[in-house]
């Protein structure tokens, strides 16, 4: 439970910071692609002026918000991969 919130924090604020990728001209914020188990995986970048942060995110099949992860993507099946738009 405390792993799971102190990601969910940490996504938060890595997805806050990539909204600024969106004025900059640069819509996507990363690649994400699922594994032949379901995992989805979400590799992240976050640019603000000169400094960077990037981070990935690991949702396993049983994660309770996979789907709203999916529905995000538009969709995603095993071994396929998609530009991540930011989040709202």
């Amino acid at each position: 439970m405390i792993r799971r919130r102190a990601v969910a924090a940490a996504a938060s604020a890595l997805l806050s910071r990539a909204a600024g990728a969106q004025q900059t001209g640069n819509p996507m914020i990363g690649t994400a692609w699922m594994e032949a188990d379901g995992t989805i995986i979400l590799d992240l970048v976050a640019r603000s002026g000169a400094r960077t942060g990037d981070g990935r995110l690991v949702y396993p099949p049983d994660y309770p918000d996979r789907g709203m992860i999916r529905r995000h993507l538009g969709g995603l099946r095993p071994g396929e991969t998609r530009p991540v738009p930011p989040f709202p």
